[in-house]
């Protein structure tokens, strides 16, 4: 599988993982909902994930859990930008490695953290593009904003391709598939042949299955036990399995129980070949990987 992040037409410099740090600006985010509403909050959070070993910090201003309303453009940006232009002035490096063998464990980080944004409205992507914004997170796939696919293509950052059944609203009223691997695979053959075509560098492209986002927990188990069939396809793929509710409904776990099986799962995702891993609790997740690599 090709785990190379390109941005800007850029490789990044290789590593064994990539860990992304969730920044929910959100009063309503199904986790963290309301602790960084506030902007110095959100940054404050924001640093302590880049310290923690966060490659990539995802900055979200707008709730895309089961059942979440949608906020209009303008307060989207505006609780994300603050939290953009102090991301972009962290200075030091990360220390999420400083106490790691990195003679095993080969990581390296940049020094600063790139910047991903979780939207799908094409005005608040390009703004965010606009101010240097290196990554746009999409759970439509384009496809609530016919604009956001010219967006992408004439800026080139990279995009996360997402596959999500319905819209948050109605999502997870009885999402059905008649084969669930097969249905994401063809769609993210069919979209990323869109992408391209309209101009977006393939290299740019990773994608995420989606668990969680129009889903039951056996169409997310399906995913996650047949994720290498999506190898094939020569593109990263982004994992959030971050404290979902598949582990309540597996494990009847409440959301702040499931930060074990969480890391179960990340290990034996990472087991499957994927490096790239969506979380919400940075520091376990670095620890979590690193162990991983060490011993396969």
């Amino acid at each position: 599988m090709n785990n190379t992040l390109q941005y800007r037409g850029e490789a990044l410099t290789p590593a064994p993982f990539y860990v992304w740090g969730i920044v929910n600006t959100t009063p309503d985010s199904f986790f963290d909902g309301g602790q960084y509403l506030e902007s110095e909050n959100a940054i404050f959070h924001a640093q302590k994930l880049w310290e923690q070993g966060a490659a990539i910090l995802d900055i979200g201003g707008a709730s895309s859990r089961p059942g979440a309303k949608d906020v209009s453009a303008e307060e989207e940006w505006e609780r994300i930008f603050p939290v953009i232009q102090a991301v972009q002035n962290f200075s030091l490096p990360s220390k999420g490695a400083e106490n790691l063998r990195t003679d095993i464990v080969p990581l390296s980080f940049a020094d600063k953290p790139l910047i991903s944004i979780d939207t799908w409205r094409a005005e608040v992507a390009e703004k965010a593009l606009q101010q240097g914004v290196e990554i746009i997170n999409d759970i439509s796939a384009f496809a609530w904003e016919e604009k956001l696919l010219s967006v992408v293509a004439d800026y080139k950052p990279m995009y996360v391709l997402m596959h999500c059944q319905g819209r948050p609203q109605t999502m997870q009223q009885a999402p059905q598939y008649q084969d669930v691997v097969k249905e994401v695979y063809e769609f993210f053959e069919q979209k990323m042949n869109i992408l391209v075509k309209a101009g977006l560098p393939e290299q740019n492209i990773i994608l995420d299955p989606g668990i969680g986002f129009g889903k039951t927990l056996e169409h997310n188990l399906n995913l996650l036990k047949n994720i290498k069939v999506f190898a094939t396809l020569q593109r990263p793929i982004l994992l959030g399995i971050s404290q979902k509710s598949l582990f309540g409904h597996l494990l009847g776990l409440d959301k702040d129980k499931r930060s074990i099986s969480t890391q179960v799962c990340t290990a034996l995702a990472m087991e499957k070949g994927i490096i790239h891993h969506r979380v919400h609790e940075v520091a376990h997740t670095v620890q979590t990987l690193a162990l991983t690599y060490a011993i396969n």
